[in-house]
């Protein structure tokens, strides 16, 4: 019944046509397919001024998400969730709580457990989405409300794996649809100043880019699975595991835990990233297109079969851009507390203190680390940054004299990045500024390094035109992983 529904899913102009089951041998060609069966380039309903909005995760960070779109001027008239609290008995976990006050907020708003029904169900009702789910759902939620007309928002990181992240960015320019990625420090002025400022040279070329962070915070580094649970009443356990492998039900994977299984989450480095590391990537994206890393390498300490590690080190090597010294620049990450340590009898991460992982001395350069999340360094200086607050410090040599203060070129968003996705839909702006475009090549970027972490010391050449790791096809699988039954992206979408 589900195939069906999504193959009826994508229509032309309210007329509903018959997705073919097809195998492409190249990707574009599927996706060309796909987004030719696209319900509406932007919605039925064209530029509203009030978009009706489908939440898919309505609780965690969901519920703040769909606080923020509400007070953009959208309206949430539709929730999807595995977690229907109006058939538990009694909610005592805190972070179930707040998705009872979201059910109560929008009390009038339909509620769901599987978002592909509802998406097809739903149909014209709705004019957009925002998907605040676990990673490993991110793509299929975002490329069936691509293909059915519908604007999306989606939470970092942009998928659960790199050919994801490729899928959503080529499908999100042939439809069309207005994207955003929840990485909302993006609409901060202070950062689009100083993306304009690294551009027009106030470091002198850049060479290096830093940025790290004290996550994770949740357990990970465990070498095994803990004990099933029952399924409580009013969890829709088969769906919450969707497209990912299996494994039994246990309150330590959800509804918070998840973050640190390889198959559901991508640790540290997929939760913060995409954050800590928006300045650097957008700074250096010439046409506001990052450019693709030439390889990456990672030191880790703590990764298992299911977990990624306690801490790790990685390093990007990206080729020239107009923006950087020589050939390249380089790009390293640090996240996890150096003595933190797995305690299974507990299932929580064991600090071990309070030091994590961050740059050498001589790259902070006297600078406090806790206060800061990044720093750009240039031939003639650094940049320090923390995308929370606008004091950004700058270190420079008497170049800075003669320095010409850009214009502002970038358009501002006073923060507001749900207001800029409403303004977007509304026809009000041309596009978001984190759209899929620019999210989707930050993505992959940074899954490139998720997916060193899970080889640690080995130097990955990076193939960006194949999608391959050069010379390691026993890594395929987990650039592009296969589905669970019924998930298959083949089927749904044709890709």
């Amino acid at each position: 019944m589900m195939k069906t529904a999504l193959k009826n899913a994508a229509n032309t102009a309210g007329e509903k046509v018959k997705l073919k089951r097809r195998r492409f041998l190249k990707t574009g060609a599927a996706i060309g397919a796909a987004a030719s069966l696209c319900t509406r380039s932007i919605s039925a309903r064209g530029r509203v001024e009030r978009p009706t909005v489908l939440g898919i995760g309505a609780g965690g960070r969901g519920r703040a998400d769909l606080e923020q779109v509400s007070k953009a001027g959208m309206d949430v008239v539709a929730l999807c969730d595995v977690f229907d609290i109006r058939k538990f008995e009694k909610v005592t976990n805190k972070r179930l709580k707040g998705l009872v006050s979201v059910r109560e907020a929008y009390s009038g708003a339909v509620f769901g457990t599987d978002y592909r029904q509802m998406l097809v169900e739903l149909g014209d009702k709705i004019d957009a989405v925002v998907i605040s789910t676990p990673d490993h759902h991110h793509f299929h939620a975002a490329m069936q409300a691509m293909l059915s007309g519908k604007h999306v928002y989606c939470q970092k990181p942009l998928t659960h794996g790199i050919w994801e992240a490729r899928m959503l960015a080529e499908t999100a320019k042939k439809t069309g649809v207005i994207t955003q990625m929840g990485n909302q420090a993006h609409a901060n002025d202070h950062m689009r100043r100083c993306v304009e400022l690294i551009r027009a040279g106030i470091v002198g070329k850049v060479k290096e880019i830093h940025a790290w962070t004290n996550r994770p915070i949740w357990p990970q580094g465990f070498d095994a699975p803990p004990p099933p649970e029952a399924v409580p009443p009013g969890v829709n356990w088969k769906q919450w595991i969707g497209p990912a492998p299996a494994t039994p039900y246990s309150s330590k994977i959800a509804p918070f835990a998840w973050r640190g299984w390889w198959n559901y989450g991508t640790g540290a480095l997929g939760d913060m990233a995409c954050h800590i590391m928006d300045v650097g990537f957008w700074s250096m994206s010439e046409a506001n297109k990052p450019a693709s890393p030439r390889q990456v390498i990672a030191q880790q300490r703590g990764a298992t079969e299911y977990s990624p590690p306690i801490n790790s080190i990685i390093t990007w090597d990206f080729p020239a851009c107009p923006f950087s010294a020589g050939d390249g620049f380089k790009f390293f990450w640090y996240d996890g507390f150096v003595k933190g340590q797995f305690d299974r009898d507990s299932w929580t991460l064991d600090r071990g203190g309070k030091e994590y992982n961050h740059p050498s001395s001589e790259v902070l350069d006297g600078m406090d680390f806790e206060k800061f999340g990044s720093v750009i360094i240039g031939e003639h200086g650094k940049l320090f940054f923390n995308r929370s607050r606008p004091d950004w410090q700058l270190r420079t040599g008497s170049r800075i004299e003669n320095f010409q203060w850009p214009d502002e070129t970038l358009p501002r968003a006073g923060g507001e990045n749900y207001g800029e996705w409403h303004d977007a839909i509304a026809g009000k702006i041309p596009q978001c500024q984190s759209n899929f475009s620019l999210a989707g090549p930050m993505t992959e970027a940074i899954l490139l390094g998720v997916l060193a972490q899970r080889h640690s010391d080995q130097l990955l050449q990076w193939n960006s035109e194949k999608l391959q790791i050069t010379g390691r096809p026993d890594l395929n699988a987990q650039i592009r992983r296969d589905y669970a039954s019924g998930w298959d992206a083949v089927e749904a979408f044709g890709l």
